[in-house]
């Protein structure tokens, strides 16, 4: 009865797995009731690795490379099963392939916006996305602490775990560098550098090595991002007396579009007063000092164009008149001399 056992059984000559592109990391060998023949055949292709396990105890790893499978060839699994017949029989054992292949242009990013204290800003939230790459080179700490003995792993079921990963790494990143938000988003070289190097022992906690990570953009939300730009435009014009005149002349050619607007403004053209001359007025107070105030600093050439510039774009609308055009640009011409 033992005997036909034995005929019955089916014996593995050769071991080996071509790899079909869907993405798979870890691959299983299929064994059923086979069991492998002695001197039988293990093929490693490039890009992979193979390793066995007995009773769930990782024995021997192979890299890529043609073996024949012996005692010398399986030290550990030779010890693990104590053959003291050198051997000579069949063996039954669990053979993963894991695939080393770049996995590249990976997509990371923040899902919902995260929290950071920035120091210019204070509690902001901010959005960053960009890509990766990575390759297995562990395949006994990959075994153990990812795949398991399941029949495959896939690179789409790791994707979230290393997604996350990185989220929270930047985040940490965010608050133990100190730097500006402003600075960040600013130079995402420098930043996706000091991801990097945050990330690559995170990456081998799981057997795997990080090639590359990209920040591709680092953004406030929208609300955020409009305060920024208020903020960056008073900077640059640097006085909030010609910022504001700057946001009323900017608001006229709206305003002359909608019935009642340039009245509601307090222009008034029905009431009596010439647009002429309230522009005379708000001009007049933008170029003299106020009472009580500090001098205003002389306009300068480069503000005088530009007011003679927005001027004419409202005679181009219909809104000014040649003749008070060319009275408002004698007086200002005037401020040269």
């Amino acid at each position: 009865m033992a005997l036909m056992d034995f005929i019955k059984k089916q014996f593995i000559d050769i071991l080996q797995w071509t790899e079909d592109g869907d993405g798979t990391l870890a691959w299983r060998f299929p064994m059923a009731e086979m069991e492998i023949q002695n001197g039988a055949s293990l093929t490693v292709r490039d890009s992979q690795l193979a390793l066995f396990v007995n009773e769930g105890t990782v024995a021997d790893v192979f890299a890529p490379g043609m073996y024949r499978l012996t005692t010398q060839t399986l030290p550990v699994l030779t010890y693990l099963k104590n053959w003291d017949k050198l051997f000579e029989s069949p063996f039954k054992s669990d053979l993963y392939f894991f695939s080393t292949r770049a996995q590249l242009d990976q997509k990371w990013g923040t899902p919902n916006p995260i929290t950071i204290r920035d120091k210019e800003f204070g509690i902001v939230r901010l959005r960053a996305f960009g890509i990766y790459s990575y390759h297995l080179t562990d395949a006994k700490t990959f075994y153990q602490k990812i795949s398991g003995t399941r029949e495959s792993y896939t690179r789409e079921e790791l994707e979230g775990q290393l997604r996350n990963t990185m989220v929270a790494g930047m985040t940490d990143l965010f608050g133990e560098s100190g730097v500006a938000f402003i600075d960040m988003a600013s130079n995402q070289d420098e930043f996706g550098k000091a991801m990097h190097a945050k990330m690559t022992p995170m990456f081998a906690e799981y057997g795997l090595t990080l090639d590359s990570l990209v920040v591709q953009n680092v953004s406030l939300p929208e609300e955020l991002q409009k305060i920024l730009d208020q903020k960056i435009g008073m900077n640059m014009i640097g006085d909030m007396q010609r910022f504001t005149q700057y946001q009323v002349a900017s608001s006229i050619p709206d305003a002359a579009k909608n019935e009642g607007g340039l009245a509601a403004m307090g222009v008034g053209l029905g009431a009596g007063m010439g647009f002429g001359q309230v522009m005379g007025q708000t001009m007049g107070q933008a170029l003299q000092p106020q009472a009580g105030a500090a001098p205003v600093a002389p306009i300068s050439a480069d503000d005088i164009v530009a007011t003679l510039e927005k001027l004419h774009g409202l005679v181009t609308k219909g809104i000014l008149s040649q003749a008070e055009f060319e009275t408002k640009k004698a007086e200002l011409l005037k401020k040269l001399s």
